[in-house]
């Protein structure tokens, strides 16, 4: 599967250029930027910057026509034809989605590399969307990642300074942040784990069992710097003012948590899309990336997001494991019994951080999200229908 791209170009004060005729680019995820800019160098020898996304053909990525603003410094040599774009202002526009705003963000990047006697030599856009913007920069003293996230991931900075103090290595190393977004960070080596087999989900699980643990003693530090509280009637009220837009949740929702803090499993740092892909390996060491979306709460939500893709017996054999590591660590809990209440709100939880997403970002970019809180709240359903377990 392919994307056709098409990009409206404007100058670096916004204004209007014209449009570059449609071109293929190999990925068909639309928030990947870097096929599109290097699409747009090879086709018409011009140098864009991918700023946001202006309309989709399909419901839904991936595939399909898009359309994106692009700035360019100069006007390319290649005709142009009229735009058809809203240019509008948006009240919940990114500022990486703004012209002027990634030349902003990679000058604040490079001027704190030059500070560490890292100068970039080259800066590669590989990401926009409205979740986050990436940019690579590699020079003579290795790479680093830049970073800008909106306003509900802003506490992923704090956290990253707590992994780096509290358990070195399990986390990506901080180098600089603004307090506005923009982070700095230093490369992970290796790939990302997709498709992971059974025994490497295993030392996952068991390297992000010792996080938590260590956690335990920080929770409150960690809310202190941001981090979102979704402990037992907090977590209640954010789940239903969230979601109240998109339905009603069950009137047992608060009933089912008191049963849930019952069980005796401590609350604690929960990265919150912990899957395979947000692990890097290099067959040394693994690094647990993304914690945009990390909360305090209570610690079996990480394991069933962890087990979700996989099938029955496997996904029962990691929960049983995760199940005694914690009886370990917490003796007299019950994590069976919590890890069954808390599947259906496993789903209302994703659902509320789409329906947060959807809430924060502009229109033009909610295409992404659409699709997902309706889901999530139907596979909410279909597991509060099961029969309980004998």
């Amino acid at each position: 599967m392919t994307r056709t791209v098409a990009l409206a170009l404007v100058d670096p004060a916004g204004r209007p250029l014209g449009a570059l005729p449609p071109f293929e680019v190999p990925s068909p995820w639309w928030q990947e930027a870097e096929s599109v800019v290097a699409g747009a160098r090879r086709k018409y020898g011009v140098e864009v910057t991918v700023l946001r996304l202006l309309t989709a053909e399909r419901p839904a990525p991936p595939g399909g026509r898009v359309t994106y603003l692009a700035e360019v410094a100069a006007p390319p040599r290649s005709p142009l034809s009229p735009m058809d774009a809203d240019l509008s202002p948006h009240p919940l526009r990114l500022p990486y989605a703004e012209p002027g705003g990634p030349a902003a963000s990679v000058a604040w990047a490079t001027a704190a590399l030059d500070r560490f006697g890292r100068p970039a030599t080259r800066v590669t856009q590989q990401r926009t969307w409205n979740l986050s913007a990436i940019w690579r920069l590699d020079g003579p003293h290795g790479t680093a990642w830049l970073k800008q996230v909106p306003a509900f991931f802003r506490h992923e900075p704090a956290v990253l300074r707590w992994l780096g103090r509290a358990v070195p290595g399990i986390g990506p190393t901080l180098l600089a942040d603004d307090g506005d977004g923009r982070m700095l960070l230093d490369h992970v080596p290796g790939e990302d784990r997709y498709g992971a087999d059974a025994a490497e989900r295993a030392a996952i699980a068991a390297d992000h069992h010792t996080l938590q643990v260590r956690a335990l003693r920080d929770v409150d530090e960690l809310v202190a710097a941001g981090v979102p509280d979704r402990r037992g009637p907090a977590l209640a009220r954010w789940l239903r003012s969230t979601l109240a837009p998109h339905g009603t949740l069950p009137d047992d929702l608060e009933a089912r948590l008191d049963e849930v803090r019952r069980c005796g499993l401590p609350d604690t740092l929960v990265h919150g899309d912990l899957h395979p892909g947000n692990v890097r390996s290099d067959g040394q060491r693994r690094t647990i990336i993304d914690w945009g979306d990390s909360f305090v709460g209570h610690p079996a939500f990480d394991i069933l997001e962890l087990t979700l893709e996989l099938d029955a017996a496997s996904a029962a054999s990691h929960l049983a494991a995760w199940c005694a590591r914690w009886l370990a660590s917490v003796p007299g809990c019950e994590p069976e019994r919590a890890v069954e209440l808390l599947r259906p709100v496993l789903w209302w939880r994703i659902a509320a951080v789409y329906a947060a997403f959807l809430a924060g970002i502009e229109p033009s970019e909610r295409v992404y999200h659409d699709a997902d809180v309706p889901e999530c709240l139907a596979r909410a359903a279909a597991v509060v229908a099961e029969p309980s377990p004998a």
